[in-house]
């Protein structure tokens, strides 16, 4: 039987240090944290979707094999355009490495601003706003 993929439920982010990504994508991007499972394991929801964080040496559990931290790019959309973006990562001290720039999203044209995380995993902060 065939089937299609309607969304992405949840990715599972490998960090050096749980506590400082938990706060960073908590205070940069506005992430909600929440602890699951009977171990407490933490994740960061936003939207319909979730991260789990997983720290670099708990790698015993199922898990790809390329275990570093510091190898995701991931792009979140959000409703605000650019100018305001960049002025809250400025407030946040964090870094901009690149934009605002145009790239195509899953929807179609974005503008993009692009830092890091703790880890230095990529970060797209995009705007489908003109």
């Amino acid at each position: 039987m065939r089937f299609t993929v309607d969304r992405l439920d949840h990715v599972v982010l490998t960090v050096s240090d749980i506590e400082l990504a938990a706060a960073w994508y908590q205070r940069v991007l506005g992430m909600e944290r929440d602890a699951f499972g009977a171990d407490n394991r933490t994740a960061l929801r936003f939207g319909g979707q979730k991260i789990d964080l997983r720290e670099a040496p708990n790698l015993a559990q199922n898990v790809a094999h390329n275990r570093q931290s510091a190898r995701a790019d991931f792009c979140f959309v959000t409703a605000v355009g650019p100018e305001d973006v960049v002025g809250h990562l400025h407030s946040c001290g964090v870094v901009i490495e690149r934009g605002p720039t145009h790239g195509t999203g899953a929807l179609g044209p974005v503008t993009c601003v692009t830092c890091r995380d703790p880890d230095g995993n990529v970060i797209e902060i995009a705007s489908y706003l003109e």
